[in-house]
């Protein structure tokens, strides 16, 4: 239903007199369903979860939400019609988490869960540097959303809080990126001095000083370390040199072969499926919806007819069970499309490893050639779903 559609509904419901409360009540989770699947249909990227109750003959609004937008409509709506209500709606950010209302990770790789407990599934993973928008705080954890707008909780212990004017300070500040599988940052310069951390591909630093062999550099806690130069580069150099190319896109992929197979890992630490398209195009500049079943949703479709007749280096494949009558496709996998001649796509399961579609390779994967979905071309195409870093300012805007 789109939103006229919506708008007729609710003039329809506030119709309705006050007097019928307890069947207002009824309508409005109807209309609530409706106004979800058209500003929240995504829970992981958008939150719009309110309950209706009633006390003394008034209708609670209770819940939270992360667009105003439709909230404001609803009780605009309500306020119109002059029903008697009372809004206790959280809208968030609020002052759960006061001024302080943005993160950088600061941890090497931090664990996002879904629920705010340690014991919960891995939702996702952040890296060292990484920018977050704080939303909400419940005991010792964060309600957060990462970059590519995924909304999961993190430990207090994996992120650095900072204030709008902290994190403008650190967008200027030069940084650099680090490009090799995995290692560590030193206290000093040199490798036989104290470890501060380890470190993984695709953490950002800000950078200090330069020496000899080493990157002096600071952690969001301004904690100092040292990161051999063999090992990083500068931030704004790496984006600039980053040709977004699909022979860099098998480059990166290649780099993470043997890698370990993570449920909600996003990290060369471990990854899943789509954690590990997602980390090879953050390689090469560019950030992509988190699980398959999103990335299927953006970019451009190609090879229609199922034959891997029209695919290019560098396109996600994906994988699952297709539509039927009853049921709608449900995408469950996916991978990068390399071709080589051989017919080869590079995928995270058990871990990262080679495929083909070409029987006659001793890589064969019969299973999900069978399980084919389609595919779409993420390369050379323009979509609010894929941010190129080289076009964006990595910042937040309130």
């Amino acid at each position: 239903m789109n939103l006229s559609k919506v708008l007729l509904l609710f003039a329809f419901i506030l119709m309705l007199s006050c007097k019928d409360s307890a069947n207002t009540i009824s309508e409005l989770k109807t209309i609530h369903q409706q106004l979800k699947k058209e500003f929240a249909p995504d829970k992981r990227v958008e939150l719009f979860d309110i309950q209706f109750t009633l006390a003394d003959n008034q209708i609670v609004l209770q819940g939270e939400t992360t667009t105003a937008k439709a909230l404001s409509f609803l009780i605009d709506s309500l306020k119109t019609k002059k029903i008697d209500f009372k809004n206790n709606v959280r809208v968030l950010p609020d002052t759960a988490v006061g001024k302080k209302i943005y993160a950088l990770g600061n941890n090497s790789v931090i664990n996002i869960r879904s629920k705010p407990k340690h014991s919960a599934e891995l939702g996702t993973q952040g890296l060292l540097g990484m920018q977050l928008k704080v939303l909400d705080k419940k005991g010792d954890f964060y309600r957060v959303q990462t970059p590519d707008n995924y909304i999961s909780w993190v430990d207090h212990g994996g992120i650095q809080l900072l204030t709008s004017d902290e994190l403008e300070k650190w967008n200027d500040a030069n940084k650099i990126i680090y490009t090799s599988t995995t290692g560590f940052v030193y206290s000093d310069a040199n490798t036989s001095s104290t470890k501060v951390s380890d470190i993984v591909f695709g953490c950002v630093l800000v950078f200090k000083k330069e020496h000899d062999l080493f990157f002096e550099v600071e952690y969001p806690d301004k904690r100092i370390g040292f990161i051999k130069k063999d090992e990083a580069i500068f931030y704004n150099v790496w984006l600039q040199k980053n040709p977004s190319d699909a022979n860099f896109i098998e480059a990166s992929a290649k780099n993470m072969l043997g890698a370990p197979y993570l449920w909600g890992g996003t990290s060369t630490k471990g990854m899943d499926c789509s954690g590990f398209t997602k980390m090879v195009y953050l390689m090469n500049g560019f950030v992509i919806p988190r699980d398959a079943s999103q990335q299927v949703h953006a970019g451009k479709i190609v090879d229609k007819e199922l034959k891997f007749e029209s695919l290019q280096k560098g396109d996600l494949l994906f994988f699952g069970t297709p539509a039927t009558a009853n049921k709608k496709q449900r995408v469950t996998h996916v991978g990068i499309w390399l071709g080589n001649g051989k017919g080869e796509f590079i995928h995270a399961s058990k871990n990262v490893h080679l495929s083909s579609i070409n029987e006659n390779e001793k890589h064969y994967d019969a299973f999900n050639k069978k399980r084919y979905l389609g595919s779409r071309r993420y390369l050379g195409v323009k979509d609010a779903k894929i941010i190129n870093l080289k076009n964006t300012v990595a910042k937040f805007k309130d």
